[in-house]
């Protein structure tokens, strides 16, 4: 196979079906998405065959990249209820806001639009090819899905059910479609593919981000790392700062949105430091401290500087003891990833300084880092989170997916 022609021919297919399905109405897009959901029900032992030859390639994988590998009919079940779900969502394409009059007389506005073709490189789990299908169908985006190599036999066939989906409704089965080879020079050429791709969404570990950010000539939106903290304040609720320390860290472990570390005022230690440590503990968790901290506590590692830069994704927590909210915040600026970090405090004037002055894509009071995601913030799915300041911050659901033009309307006027 010709790679080089294989991606252009890609890439011309989805441009030219982006233009239908700019224009296509949220009726036309919320059928196919049904008949997508079917397709995938009804293809439900398809589905299986192509998950197993998959698993039966992959026996050398570790456990838990083969539980993501895996599909079930729980997991198939899960895919077609969550394009319902996407359905059911508002649909941001052709909503008008802004619109004033000027003095001339004409009224101008921003018309919310898609952006066009989106690529998706992605890993391992199945489920992410039906679920970008998804949001990028509501959103009015063709769809290109590069999946990794180990998933090729079942994305191949949820991509089969979700061409059937379009064509029941008759738009076009080039709206979404799977790079079908394996091979590792289409990644370079979908995110180079400048004439026919208006964004590239990687998901996936941080080499693979690193990756498509460093060879990408088409925009990335991405985040690397999730460096989260959570910080309390010497005016905090104890009780609310013990939970919401203890959530953040260890309600799961291998996400991008849990704290990676603690910050303690030094006047809240003695309330929550030795509570802290007897549950972090009885978890299995592993603390590493400032020298402050090992003061404090008995038989805990101390953090290296590098601690306070590192995405553990694992059963480890760096804490560090800091002057109080200034201090924090200087902490927070320098080492954090800009993903999701948050304040513990009563005084609401603390609260609100923490909230302006932490540059980061989503910024928390008396909250658990964990909330950072599109389903709790309202956005229903979600493509991936941003920690970029262009176009999209934070979970990037249905409206990321979409920009703006503006409008005018006129009727016969000229400008004097």
């Amino acid at each position: 196979m010709d790679i080089s022609s294989y991606m252009h021919t890609l890439g011309e297919h989805a441009r030219l079906a982006s233009r239908t399905l700019a224009a296509a109405s949220t009726g036309q897009k919320n059928a196919a998405l049904h008949a997508i959901a079917r397709a995938i029900e009804n293809g439900r032992a398809s589905l299986l065959a192509a998950n197993t030859k998959d698993l039966e390639a992959g026996q050398h994988l570790d456990g838990a990249m083969r539980d993501r590998l895996t599909l079930n009919d729980i997991r198939i079940q899960g895919m077609a209820d969550g394009i319902r779900q996407v359905a059911e969502l508002p649909d941001p394409i052709g909503a008008i806001n802004q619109l004033n009059y000027r003095p001339s007389g004409i009224q101008v506005g921003r018309m919310r639009v898609p952006l066009g073709v989106i690529g998706i490189i992605y890993e391992s789990r199945p489920n992410v090819t039906a679920d970008a299908a998804a949001l990028c169908l509501k959103s009015g985006n063709a769809a290109i899905l590069r999946g990794g190599s180990e998933a090729v036999h079942s994305n191949r066939a949820i991509a089969t059910c979700i061409q059937k989906g379009l064509e029941e409704v008759g738009l076009p089965r080039t709206a979404v479609q799977v790079v079908e080879t394996t091979d590792r020079e289409a990644v370079g050429h979908l995110v180079r593919a400048k004439e026919h791709v208006d964004v590239i969404v990687p998901r996936g570990g941080k080499g693979l981000i690193e990756l498509v950010s460093r060879e990408a000539t088409v925009p990335v939106i991405k985040h690397l790392d999730g460096i989260c903290h959570v910080y309390i304040d010497d005016r905090a609720d104890w009780d609310k700062a013990i939970r919401i320390a203890i959530n953040a860290k260890t309600h799961r472990y291998g996400v991008c949105n849990a704290m990676e570390t603690l910050l303690i005022a030094r006047d809240a230690v003695a309330q929550v430091l030795p509570e802290l440590d007897r549950r972090y503990r009885e978890l299995g968790v592993e603390l590493r401290g400032c020298a402050e901290t090992c003061g404090q506590l008995s038989d805990i590692g101390a953090a290296s500087e590098a601690d306070w830069d590192t995405e553990y994704l694992a059963p480890i927590l760096s804490i560090r003891i800091v002057d109080g909210l200034e201090q924090a915040i200087k902490h927070i600026n320098t080492h954090s990833s800009q993903h999701t970090d948050a304040i513990i405090t009563e005084d609401f004037s603390r609260a609100r300084r923490f909230l302006s002055a932490v540059d980061s894509s989503s910024v928390m009071v008396n909250a658990s880092t964990r909330f950072a995601d599109g389903f709790e913030y309202g956005l229903g799915a979600e493509i991936g989170i941003s920690t970029d300041k262009i176009h999209a911050r934070g979970p990037v659901g249905l409206e990321g997916l979409t920009s703006e033009k503006y409008i005018v309307l006129g009727d016969g006027h000229i400008r004097e």
